[in-house]
């Protein structure tokens, strides 16, 4: 962060006020005591006027001209990029109220309780390191509770939260009635015959519904080439169902252990963006990849993202840090000043590089003609 010493010289404050440029920003006020004041900014001059110019009538705005002591201050491109730095400087300056401070919720996810010897689903905003399944995140608990209900509809998974002690004499419940539950809970399956129709509802989620869909369609395929069309028929209706269901997830919901993407929003560097990776549910440091003229030639984008990838180190979190990036980058993607793009992708093997060049041609094109 830069930095503008004030030691109680007012007039120099007040000419370092005027010279700042009316940007998007983080800073940090110093007082000569107490703790800092935080904040962003879409316009940092007119902010720090507001704050810290003399004025010549009393108001009830905050002013901390007589009190400040320091001010610190960096420049932002995004809002994404904004918004990550206001948390990593609220996470080092108020590491027990920063979240109460920036007002950061966590994200739901459906969780597929795999520690329980009858495994069933619920909604949480909490990572853990318990087994278990996070399929995420969503745009909201309504979002991901309306996923749930119609995902298990498609399999024969409990739906009860209860920690079974199974029995012949349990009273069981409507979706057994209904077909919709295998009844572990009367005894009907055993732990065995139950974990494989919990093993289907994993490779569900984890393959984002190809490997219900792909199956069905073969059958389908298969039963109408044998001119069983009332069967075939049947399982088209499925067929339906199943898309209709893919159709509920929210943009960013994936099996988290496979939610890889980038995120591209624009750079303070001239000819340049701002890549934000997320590699296998945890949200990587964030890189400047420029596109500069090199020695009067240029670089081929595609080779030079795919040598910027292969020199990337994985980034190392702790379970509330991944949780807590995660919020911060679903909080971008669902919100209504979302600035930048995303790709999603199966995994960095195989990274879809003419659609990231041309995602960071769509991004980069408002302020530079070089692309």
């Amino acid at each position: 962060m830069q930095a503008i010493d004030v030691a109680g010289d007012l007039a120099q404050l007040d000419v370092a006020l005027e010279a700042l440029p009316n940007s998007p920003a983080v800073f940090v006020l110093w007082p000569t005591e107490g703790d800092p004041y935080l904040s962003r900014t879409a316009l940092l001059r007119r902010r720090l006027l507001r704050l810290l110019k003399e004025r010549e009538k009393p108001s009830r705005l905050l002013n901390l001209r007589h009190t400040v002591s320091r001010i610190e201050y960096q420049l932002t491109g995004s809002a994404l990029e904004s918004s990550v730095l206001l948390y990593e400087r609220a996470r080092l300056h108020f590491p027990e109220t920063y979240l109460e401070m920036l007002r950061l919720r966590m994200p739901p996810y459906v969780k597929i309780v795999l520690n329980n010897e009858f495994p069933r689903s619920l909604i949480t905003t909490h990572l853990t390191r318990s087994a278990g399944l996070y399929y995420g995140p969503f745009r909201s608990r309504a979002s991901a509770e309306k996923f749930e209900a119609q995902f298990l509809d498609l399999f024969q998974m409990r739906r009860c939260q209860e920690d079974l002690v199974p029995s012949p004499e349990h009273p069981g419940c409507i979706y057994g009635e209904m077909g919709m539950c295998l009844r572990p809970c009367q005894q009907v399956v055993g732990p065995a015959e139950y974990g494989h129709e919990v093993a289907r509802v994993v490779e569900f989620l984890e393959s984002d519904g190809r490997s219900l869909a792909e199956a069905i369609a073969r059958s389908r395929d298969r039963l109408s080439e044998e001119m069983v069309f009332e069967e075939a028929a049947r399982l088209h209706k499925r067929y339906e169902k199943v898309q209709e269901v893919l159709k509920l997830r929210d943009e960013l919901a994936h099996g988290l252990d496979r939610l890889n993407g980038l995120a591209i929003t624009r750079s303070l560097a001239p000819d340049a963006v701002e890549l934000w990776p997320v590699r296998e549910g945890v949200v990587q440091s964030h890189m400047t990849f420029g596109f500069q003229v090199e020695q009067g030639r240029t670089v081929s984008l595609d080779r030079k993202l795919r040598e910027t990838f292969a020199q990337a180190a994985p980034r190392k979190l702790t379970v509330r840090e991944r949780q807590e990036y995660l919020a911060l980058l679903a909080r971008w993607y669902y919100s209504s000043w979302r600035d930048g793009e995303w790709l999603g992708f199966d995994s960095y093997q195989d990274l879809p590089y003419r659609k990231l060049v041309h995602a960071i041609s769509r991004v980069a094109r408002p302020h530079t003609g070089n692309l």
